[in-house]
């Protein structure tokens, strides 16, 4: 299993999983000042709101970035509206609840945003771990 960290504001906490980050960089275009990635830490999370880290969570394209509000039994973040989205030179990115079954017949569950690798030489198929960027994928 991976590691995660997690970095509270008293009313959200959110939870990085750095095995699971294809370093898009989405989350630091979108919040600059909350995600700092030459920095430690490198979440600043008093640098926003919380419905703006929320919403900047939900955007991360492989799932390493997840919250959950303080207080509450559920941990798991609402389940979005199905949508897909093809990357330029990236990976297939699918917003939404999703029930993946992987070729050996396990299951699991992908809330919020999804990555799959579109270039084929991800290490950990079917979900992008970054390699087209290494490779110079086009595509």
């Amino acid at each position: 299993m991976s590691k995660s960290k997690e970095y509270s504001n008293g009313e959200v906490t959110i939870v990085w999983k750095p095995d699971l980050c294809i370093h898009s960089g989405i989350c630091v275009k979108g919040l600059g000042d909350v995600f700092k990635p030459k920095e430690k830490p490198w979440i600043k999370i008093d640098a926003a709101g919380t419905q703006d880290l929320i919403n900047q969570v939900k955007a991360c394209p492989s799932g390493a970035l997840g919250y959950y509000m303080n207080g509450e039994d559920n941990k798991e973040a609402e389940s979005l509206e199905t949508k897909v989205e093809v990357r330029e030179n990236g990976p297939l990115l699918v917003y939404g609840t999703l029930h993946v079954t992987h070729k050996d017949g396990r299951q699991e569950t992908k809330n919020k945003t999804t990555a799959f690798c579109r270039c084929g030489e991800s290490h950990n198929k079917p979900y992008c771990d970054g390699t087209h960027v290494k490779n110079a994928f086009k595509g």
